[in-house]
């Protein structure tokens, strides 16, 4: 069989989606660097030489899905003029991803996935903070909050509303519509 040589980011999307794959067919444990490898039919090595290993390896893909959300919650942010409390009532949240049909949702969402899908929550969080962060300054800026510690409320936003997003026991667009109501109401924004 001939040697196919693909450019390194194609190469590395594809080791990504194979093994999230088969972590999802087979399991996360239970699916290794070499089963990632022999499912591509390409050498365990090419593997190594992008992923040094299946943890790094399945971080990376988490991450990369993070960044995927976060790029779908913050599409907002590209209509000019918005206010802050515009902002938060037309920003989707991860319920708006549940169309998802890619791996790595399933994965994440699966029977087996809470563990996982906590750290997706964790990484999309991380990806949020920081722009929530600026949005809170321009809001300041423009004299639409006074708020002194941006950094701190940003994180509270963030990270805070991960309990009632997460509770299973609320419907899916109550937990949506008590969250925006909350962000609206600790920022005086009503």
């Amino acid at each position: 069989m001939p040697r196919i040589t693909k450019a390194p980011e194609e190469r590395r999307q594809e080791i990504l989606d194979t093994a999230m794959r088969l972590f999802y067919q087979n399991g996360y444990e239970k699916t290794s660097i070499a089963d990632i490898a022999q499912e591509m039919h390409v050498a365990q090595g090419l593997c190594y030489r992008y992923f040094p290993s299946k943890e790094a390896l399945f971080d990376t893909a988490i991450d990369q899905y993070a960044g995927q959300l976060v790029g779908r919650m913050t599409e907002i942010l590209r209509q000019p003029g918005l206010t802050l409390r515009e902002i938060i009532l037309q920003m989707p949240t991860f319920l708006d991803t549940e169309a998802d049909d890619n791996f790595t949702y399933k994965l994440c969402h699966g029977p087996q996935g809470h563990k996982l899908h906590q750290q997706l929550s964790m990484a999309v969080c991380a990806k949020m903070q920081p722009i929530v962060q600026e949005q809170l300054d321009l809001a300041k800026a423009r004299g639409e909050i006074q708020v002194e510690d941006t950094r701190t409320v940003a994180s509270f936003c963030v990270y805070g509303q991960l309990g009632v997003l997460l509770c299973a026991e609320i419907p899916g667009e109550e937990r949506v519509r008590r969250t925006k109501a909350f962000l609206l109401e600790m920022l005086h924004l009503k």
